[in-house]
């Protein structure tokens, strides 16, 4: 039996996790980029919030938070592993934002699927110490106090991070832009329209497909306008008859779900600046478009 006191104890801890909970699952989804691993980190860290002695604890978000990102850090570690066995280009989990555009956080930063894709070359701590600083506004001290490294290493860490970005990422277009030429390039995909692929696409663009050993996905990132056109002419005939597209929020970005049969074979994401369509983000593998595609509001 509890005592009461246990109980209202109980019930306040768990109505500081819920409260935390959006900004938990937002911190360890940008570190992951996966929303079942985030999920993961969010229930380990209530079952370590049951088992603490909270009468010790002064701020029960802060304390949710180091112990969040912490854990956040060692799957991160763990899942490089993994990944190294994962057949051919791996991209993020897609994510609807249409419900909450921040994901828990002061900003809606490091939630695009080519932020989350370029953070995987950083390590663990580095991308914390970005995502902390850049979507969730902590203070340089405060990330210092979570990573348990100085306030000077803290801002190195972040500054880092901010170069990595910078050098492989052009400035974006803003969301209409982006939806347009994403609809021009969807329109051009479909019949393999060359021409048209080749104004829309930048010099330099780069296609993924995250298919996991799928037959018919390519294992390996196509690289360049000539490749990248040639190779969207050459699937087209086999690829989008009698598909249906479905527009839809992926990441805070527009993105195309593709479905055939009634059921989501693809989804399409990219990344647009003032060159044109820089990256193309092809999610094939069911473990992550069927989870997306069912959290879509029919």
């Amino acid at each position: 039996m509890h005592s009461g006191d246990d109980v209202s104890s109980l019930g306040t801890a768990t109505e500081q996790f819920v409260a935390a909970r959006p900004r938990l699952f937002g911190i360890a989804y940008r570190m992951l980029g996966s929303v079942a691993e985030a999920e993961d980190v969010c229930q380990e860290t209530w079952v370590r919030w049951q088992n603490a002695d909270r009468s010790d604890v002064v701020e029960p978000t802060a304390f949710l938070t180091t112990v969040a990102t912490r854990l956040a850090i060692n799957t991160a570690r763990s899942a490089r592993v993994r990944r190294e066995a994962y057949v051919g280009p791996w991209l993020p989990e897609p994510l609807d934002t249409a419900p909450d555009p921040q994901v828990g956080a002061e900003r809606a930063e490091a939630v695009e699927m080519a932020v989350l894709l370029l953070l995987e070359k950083l390590n663990p701590v580095e991308r914390a110490a970005y995502v902390l600083r850049e979507a969730f506004d902590y203070p340089h001290r405060q990330v210092a106090d979570i990573l348990e490294t100085s306030e000077a290493n803290a801002r190195q860490l972040v500054s880092r991070a901010r170069k990595h970005l910078a050098a492989e990422r052009r400035e974006q277009v803003g969301r209409g832009e982006h939806r347009r030429l994403l609809e021009v390039f969807l329109a051009a995909a479909r019949t393999g329209d060359l021409k048209v692929l080749e104004e829309v696409l930048a010099a330099d663009v780069v296609s993924y497909t995250d298919g996991n050993g799928m037959r018919g996905a390519s294992r390996v990132p196509v690289v360049g306008l000539a490749r990248v056109s040639r190779y969207l002419a050459a699937f087209a005939p086999r690829f989008w008859p009698g598909s249906e597209i479905r527009w839809a929020e992926a990441n805070g970005r527009p993105a195309v779900l593709v479905r055939s049969g009634g059921q989501p074979v693809a989804l399409l994401c990219a990344d647009v600046s003032a060159e044109g369509i820089d990256r193309i983000m092809w999610v094939l593998t069911p473990a992550k478009l069927l989870p997306y595609a069912a959290s879509l509001k029919a």
